[in-house]
């Protein structure tokens, strides 16, 4: 099959920008073979190598990637690995008991992967760091879900702690919250480090990590399946495509997944004196009490003391935006920051960039068998660092005849839901996506 475009990621992301330039890329120059190929180089497609690595620790794996590792959706997100439900459908992230009693224990097994993997490779902390976070409420309607979603926790026999204004203020140096929900079992990523740090460490003569190496078609080839890039092909009879909603341009899922583009940017670095002036904790991350909110974090690692802000969503089924929707989201990004750091006004975003990111209508991950020897381990919901690397694992165990607590969670599923068509689906999804923004209100 011909793939029908590659993955395009607007702006440098600024967890890339902040690190030391990568060694040169590796990318697929001879025709290789290989016992397994897994495309994409992400969360879940490095998790799924990694798994394979465990379980058949002689076999050769091949894992391809259009771009650097780091540069594509897994190195443009804001870094949360979140423990608990985060559905952002829902009015206060969580959903049915027994449902959500499963997600939390597969969400912790793969943080607990994550952070082994850390150790393993030998990460610096702030790859990965379980600090917890908190759901900032600056709004009646942001605590009202914050109380909501504490009793559901309660029900669920989960840790967490309240906050008011000034726990909030003495956390982040802001007045504009008026409450918060911290959970303590949240790992707080610095993305691009935490994927460059595991490809590295997977890198080895049995593990071919090959970066600016993009599919144009994958075909089955006898009994064994090959992909085509730009100078060679690798051959091998096993795949798993691990490239969330660019899955669609390899002919599966078709009208079943929604793209969005979610935007991000990352203040300079803070002098001294606007670290005092800000004043609060070193680092911190807020996730919105409403699903449509800004998310802020604060980190103070490589690259200095800094503020990321994420918000503004589009619905592009496409997976391409315009700089005309980036520089409208990096406006929308300074009005929030002159908002919540009003002391802080002025100092300027260094870094601006989108990020893809893939739903299904019924929340399911677009995962399982498509064909012999090909599988998927696709669309995490806006939940890429989570699901994606539970997904990874999911599909490796899946493909080696496993039947694991992480296979059973993807299987019991149905399908991803049908899309209507267009132009029903774009309006229908934009006219939601600005209602829920608008709805937000002070929250945004």
């Amino acid at each position: 099959m011909t793939v029908t475009r590659l993955p395009i990621d607007p702006g440098r992301t600024g967890w890339n920008a902040v690190l030391d330039a990568p060694a040169p890329p590796t990318p697929l120059e001879a025709n290789a073979t290989a016992d397994w190929l897994i495309i994409g180089a992400g969360f879940a497609g490095l998790a799924a190598a990694r798994r394979l690595a465990q379980i058949h620790p002689g076999d050769r794996i091949a894992v391809l990637d259009a771009v650097r590792v780091g540069h594509g959706p897994a190195g443009r997100n804001s870094g949360f690995m979140i423990d608990l439900p985060h559905d952002l459908a829902s009015e206060n992230y969580g959903g049915a008991a027994d449902k959500d009693r499963a997600l939390i224990a597969a969400n912790r097994r793969a943080i607990d992967f994550a952070a082994d993997a850390t150790t393993e490779y030998g990460l610096p902390e702030e790859a990965l760091r379980q600090s917890g976070k908190i759901n900032a409420a600056a709004s009646d309607r942001g605590l009202a879900h914050n109380r909501a979603y504490g009793t559901h926790l309660a029900s669920l026999g989960e840790p967490y702690e309240m906050l008011d204004a000034d726990q909030m203020f003495a956390v982040t140096g802001s007045r504009y919250y008026r409450g918060g929900l911290f959970t303590p079992g949240t790992a707080m990523l610095q993305p691009a480090m935490f994927v460059r740090g595991v490809a590295n460490g997977l890198s080895s003569n049995r593990i071919a990590i090959h970066e600016m190496s993009p599919v144009t078609n994958l075909a089955r080839v006898g009994q064994a399946w090959q992909a085509t890039t730009p100078a060679a092909t690798v051959t091998a009879p096993r795949v798993i495509l691990t490239v969330n909603g660019h899955v669609e341009s390899f002919g599966h899922f078709r009208r079943r997944l929604v793209h969005v583009h979610l935007y991000a940017s990352m203040t300079r670095a803070l002098s001294p004196s606007e670290i005092a002036e800000l004043g609060g904790e070193p680092e911190w991350g807020l996730t919105p009490a409403d699903p449509m909110g800004t998310t802020v974090r604060k980190i103070a690692g490589t690259g200095g003391h800094r503020i990321v802000v994420r918000n503004r969503c589009d619905y592009t089924p496409g997976m391409t935006i315009s700089q005309t929707l980036l520089d409208r989201a990096g406006r929308d990004h300074i009005n929030s920051f002159n908002a919540r750091f009003p002391n802080l006004a002025g100092i300027e975003m260094e870094h601006l960039w989108g990020g893809r990111l893939c739903l299904s209508l019924n929340g399911v991950s677009a995962w399982g068998q498509l064909d012999d020897g090909l599988y998927s381990a696709c669309c995490q919901n806006g939940l890429g660092t989570a699901r994606g690397t539970l997904a990874g694992i999911a599909a490796a165990e899946l493909a080696s005849g496993q039947e694991t607590e992480n296979t059973k969670m993807f299987a019991d599923g149905p399908a991803p839901k049908r899309l209507p068509p267009e132009p029903l689906a774009r309006i229908g999804a934009t006219a939601r996506i600005r209602w829920g923004e608008r709805s937000a209100g002070v929250e945004y």
